[in-house]
C-alpha cells in the first residue's frame, strides 16, 4: 500500500489516465474528485461490499440447486409411473 499526503486541490496520478485530487478537507472527512475513463467503476468500498453480499444472496447455494433437481426428476419419475398404469389398466 502506498501512502501519500496531499493538500487541497493538489492531484494524484494513476497511469496516465486516472487523477484524483482533493477537493476539501475537513474535520469529518476528506472529499477527493475522481476523474477517470466511463469504463473505470468506481464505488466506495461499503457500496462493493454490500453489492458483493447482496449477489452471494440472491446465488442459489449447491444443496438448494440440487434438492430442486432431485424434486423435478422424482416428479418426472412419478408421471412417468403413472402414465405406466394408466396404460395397463
Amino acid at each position: 500500500m502506498l501512502i501519500l499526503r496531499r493538500k487541497k486541490n493538489e492531484s494524484i496520478l494513476i497511469n496516465d489516465d486516472i487523477r484524483i485530487t482533493v477537493v476539501e478537507c475537513a474535520a469529518d472527512g476528506v472529499r477527493i474528485a475522481i476523474d477517470a475513463p466511463k469504463q473505470v467503476s468506481i464505488l466506495r468500498e461499503e457500496l462493493s461490499k454490500a453489492e458483493t453480499e447482496n449477489k452471494q444472496s440472491l446465488a442459489p447455494g449447491y444443496n438448494a440447486v440440487a434438492s430442486l433437481q432431485n424434486s423435478l426428476l422424482g416428479s418426472i419419475r412419478g408421471k412417468n409411473a403413472d402414465s405406466r398404469k394408466q396404460a395397463e389398466e
